[in-house]
């Protein structure tokens, strides 16, 4: 297909932003992975015939090979996510679905020192509006194990629907794992998830004067 719509792109929201992954970024990638291996291990898909984390920079630079060659074919927006402009996590749009679907998955995953700071919401509003306004795609999902609490509250606070279990969907910490499916359709935020989420966080938590 043509060159996706609207990637690469850099989107920003205050401290919080998305840009394109970036091969100089590999030896903070690892850093992050290694600092952060007990904190995500529990909720990222692995290969089982791998492990998923190591400390070379050889797995990175795979990475972004795959994640670029995909986003090039209309198929990933691969995101790394920033916080006060450092390396802070990643956000991917993937398995991206053309023609009547126009769907796609997101997934997400953010440093231990900067949760809890609204960093991972702000990120997928400032994603979920893209894909929807500009790249085109019509449904986004997000699969999430049921144990995984802080992940679910993201998306539940963002007012994405649950839809389901998916039986042993991934795999996950050495077993086959399932999942609820979330899920948010363009209808669903008329005027934008941004706008909805900044205004819901500004209600929740107002200036003082």
């Amino acid at each position: 297909m043509e060159r996706l719509r609207g990637w690469p792109v850099t989107l920003t929201e205050g401290p919080v932003g998305l840009r394109p992954l970036r091969h100089r970024d590999a030896a903070t990638w690892r850093e992050l992975r290694v600092r952060n291996a007990d904190w995500l291990r529990p909720w990222e898909p692995t290969n089982p015939e791998t492990p998923l984390f190591r400390s070379g920079l050889g797995p990175y630079v795979s990475m972004v090979h795959t994640m670029r060659r995909e986003a090039r074919q209309g198929l990933a927006l691969p995101w790394v996510v920033t916080y006060e402009d450092r390396f802070a996590g990643q956000l991917t749009i993937g398995a991206i679905v053309w023609g009547s679907a126009r769907s796609a998955q997101i997934g997400y995953w953010v440093d231990k020192q900067v949760a809890g700071r609204g960093v991972i919401p702000t990120a997928v509003a400032l994603a979920v509006d893209h894909c929807f306004f500009t790249v085109g795609l019509h449904r986004l999902e997000a699969n999430i194990r049921p144990e995984n609490a802080a992940s679910r509250r993201v998306v539940e606070k963002l007012g994405f629907r649950e839809e389901g279990i998916r039986r042993r969907h991934l795999h996950i910490d050495g077993a086959w794992r399932d999942h609820i499916c979330y899920a948010l359709t363009v209808e669903d935020v008329p005027g934008g998830l941004r706008a909805r989420w900044l205004a819901e966080r500004k209600q929740a938590f107002p200036r003082r004067t």
